[in-house]
């Protein structure tokens, strides 16, 4: 039983979008059923399948969702930065718009930042107590050396860096600028979150991986700019 009773509407969901035309209507459905789901902002990043008519057509079903689209295609951090610069609410996060992550899980995401512990809060796919889709070897091995690897520079302990459920008070979010476009976002908001030195707080959550033949994009040009990333935010600013 959860500690705190969680406010209807308390949270801003934010979806990056490029080329989800498949999924994108059922996640949308998974957020939208969430009763603490206060607004839903998407971000089509020039996705080039029907995504964007499929946003059209979703944002006419509930007055909760906005939708925002890129004429050019500049990746995951760039349509975050959009993102954030529309959304409203006190509690923000973020949402992948495959099915790899699932928003039945708000509530214990949601309950460090509303008991007064946390600012952040991110869910970990690796503290072990979730449902984890067997996959690549290697990618694991990928995202635990960069994970290790930001934490020897931000002194933070996390397990998931890389982790697509990462919540904020908007206040912090306020206080940083995106500079990423793409998936370096990732280590980019780890270092500028630690230099601010607020109480982050892990989550163990669930992870539903799919394969590239399923549409997976992050790949390894996408990890050797992580390394880059996580030296050009902690040590050369």
């Amino acid at each position: 039983m959860n500690p705190v009773e969680i406010p209807a509407r308390c949270l801003g969901v934010v979806i990056p979008v490029y080329n989800e035309e498949k999924t994108l209507h059922i996640i949308v459905g998974k957020v939208l059923a969430r009763p603490e789901v206060g607004e839903l902002v998407m971000v089509n990043d020039c996705s080039s399948d029907g995504t964007w008519q499929t946003m059209q057509d979703l944002a006419k079903t509930d007055d909760r969702i906005r939708i925002f689209t890129h004429e050019v295609n500049q990746g995951k951090g760039a349509a975050l930065r959009t993102g954030f610069q529309h959304v409203n609410s006190e509690i923000i996060i973020i949402q992948d718009a495959d099915l790899e992550y699932d928003p039945d899980e708000y509530p214990k995401l949601l309950m460090p930042i509303l008991t007064g512990r946390a600012d952040v809060v991110f869910g970990s796919r690796f503290l072990g107590s979730g449902m984890h889709r067997v996959l690549y070897y290697w990618h694991s091995i990928g995202n635990q050396f960069l994970t290790v690897l930001s934490n020897m520079f931000t002194n933070l302990n996390l397990t998931d860096m890389e982790t697509c459920y990462k919540v904020f008070r908007r206040e912090i979010l306020r206080k940083i600028t995106i500079e990423e476009n793409r998936f370096g976002f990732e280590p980019e908001i780890t270092a500028k979150v630690a230099r601010l030195r607020v109480p982050l707080y892990e989550v163990s959550i669930s992870y539903y991986g799919r394969t590239y033949e399923e549409g997976k994009k992050i790949g390894w040009k996408d990890g050797v700019r992580a390394v880059w990333c996580i030296l050009k935010y902690n040590v050369f600013r």
